[in-house]
């Protein structure tokens, strides 16, 4: 790469990337979109713009916006850049609007990116044969320029130690119009790089964050996890008492980018470590009654420092009343088998409706986060709550939160 192609690129993505205002996409689980609205709009943001659509929130911001969002956000699934649109109702004129694509912008010469096709109602709508036009015309558009693979500069060495993932790029067609976007975030975002262990059932870090902040979670008051499992709920809401932001231990694909700035990203990163609140105090209180799983927890906290936050026991949710962990009341949040991969359903539906009598009993002035997948559950809970429902592994549960 010749020291005027770089210098002229630079100048290109200053010019119309790190210096411009863009547009993203935040995906989230269907239910949540206005929590995630919310949690955007409290970041310090360059540019406060967003609106909730079906599925995420769009918003505009700077790039390194972009970079906060990623490393703060609790209840999104990933961040999209767009980065273009046009209209083809055939490839002819696809891949003329192609040809002219800057895909240099976005990707290093040698990172021919996986492409996820949608269409409807679009008369190009062969998925493999729109994702072979487009990885055509980015190695077309590259050997044109004579630049078909990294040099050993030091552009390659920071992507190389920041990011050794593949990018992945977007496009969406409806009614002949192509959205075209890519993915700042890399592996899904409720991968925080903390846990190590899983249960049988797991349920996703993005969502048990929802479920925590839609049952009305405070930090700091006492959290129950009563049938902790892999202890979802309970490390999310230790992250969240920390201020500890839940990408901080993670990679994201915009550091493979020919647009990432290190130092900006480093400053960004410190700022977020500043921010972090030590806990001398247990508040959340998780338990199961499998040993193994209580130990995984234990050891996870620990590598983590959030042991201190969060008091592992290894307890039958049956067998103890909240009182013997705090005198204060607070949030409780249980996420009970479906009888899909845990037992049957009718063992599911019995052990929920005891759940239920259990809670009323011996959470009197407690909130309570409590998860439903069966709709036919609901009417027989003893006590008032609100229902909202939520997609999560092909499922349509419902978090059912309230006061006992």
């Amino acid at each position: 790469m010749t020291a005027v192609y770089q210098t002229s690129l630079s100048k290109r993505i200053r010019r119309h990337v790190t210096g411009r205002i863009k547009d993203f996409f935040a995906v989230t689980a269907p239910g949540f979109e206005k929590l995630c609205s919310d949690e955007l709009m409290s970041l310090p943001l360059s540019v406060k713009d967003a609106v909730i659509v079906p599925g995420g929130v769009e918003f505009k911001a700077k790039i390194h916006d972009c970079w906060l969002a990623n490393l703060s956000l609790r209840t999104a699934s990933r961040i999209l850049m767009r980065i273009g649109m046009f209209k083809a109702s055939n490839f002819n004129q696809m891949e003329k609007k192609l040809a002219e694509f800057p895909w240099e912008l976005f990707l290093y010469p040698d990172d021919i990116p996986e492409l996820s096709v949608t269409a409807r109602h679009s008369r190009l709508y062969h998925k493999d044969a729109v994702a072979e036009r487009f990885q055509t015309s980015i190695a077309e558009r590259f050997r044109s320029s004579g630049e078909i693979s990294l040099p050993s500069d030091s552009k390659e060495s920071i992507r190389e130690k920041y990011f050794a993932g593949r990018q992945k790029v977007f496009v969406r067609a409806e009614e002949d119009h192509f959205v075209v976007s890519i993915d700042s975030s890399g592996e899904l975002l409720y991968k925080r790089g903390i846990k190590k262990q899983s249960g049988p059932a797991p349920l996703r870090e993005t969502i048990a964050a929802a479920v925590l902040k839609l049952a009305g979670y405070d930090s700091g008051e006492p959290l129950i996890d009563p049938m902790c499992g892999a202890g979802t709920f309970s490390l999310e809401g230790a992250m969240m008492t920390a201020n500890m932001p839940p990408g901080l231990f993670r990679e994201f694909a915009f550091t493979g980018w020919p647009s990432f700035a290190p130092r900006r990203w480093a400053y960004i990163k410190d700022q977020a470590r500043n921010g972090i609140i030590r806990v001398e105090n247990p508040c959340i209180f998780a338990s199961d009654k499998d040993k193994t799983a209580c130990e995984s927890l234990e050891n996870c906290l620990k590598e983590n420092d959030l042991s201190e936050i969060v008091r592992v026991s290894c307890l039958d949710f049956f067998d103890f009343s909240p009182r013997k962990l705090t005198r204060k009341t607070g949030l409780a949040v249980l996420n009970p088998p479906y009888g899909l991969r845990i037992g049957t359903q009718a063992e599911s539906e019995k052990l929920f409706l005891e759940i239920c009598k259990k809670l009323k009993k011996d959470y009197k002035g407690w909130k309570i986060g409590l998860i439903a997948a069966d709709t036919e559950l609901i009417k027989n809970v003893p006590f008032k709550t609100s229902p909202l429902f939520f997609s999560h592994g092909g499922l349509k549960p419902a978090l059912l939160a309230g006061r006992i």
